[in-house]
């Protein structure tokens, strides 16, 4: 699960660099472009957010999946002696 939250934060971040390049590019400015460059500033900054958002939660799921793993490891030793 930690993989896909990972991959999923990349792409999120991804979009934000892609947001904020175009609103600091002629792109945003030109007449019959979709939005102006705060509109696209503002997409970036909320993409770039949630990005370290579910970042964080894939390195949560990351280190809960790891604690789990070494404890039914300790119980099974445990149980062999």
């Amino acid at each position: 699960m930690g993989r896909n939250l990972y991959i999923l934060a990349g792409s999120l971040i991804l979009f934000a660099l892609i947001s904020c390049g175009i609103a600091y590019t002629n792109i945003a400015q030109q007449p019959g472009s979709p939005g102006d460059a705060s509109l696209w500033r503002t997409m970036g900054l909320s993409f770039f957010v949630v990005g370290l958002f579910v970042a964080l939660a894939g390195i949560l799921s990351s280190l809960f999946e790891q604690a789990e793993r070494r404890d039914e490891e300790s119980r099974r030793a445990r149980r062999r002696h």
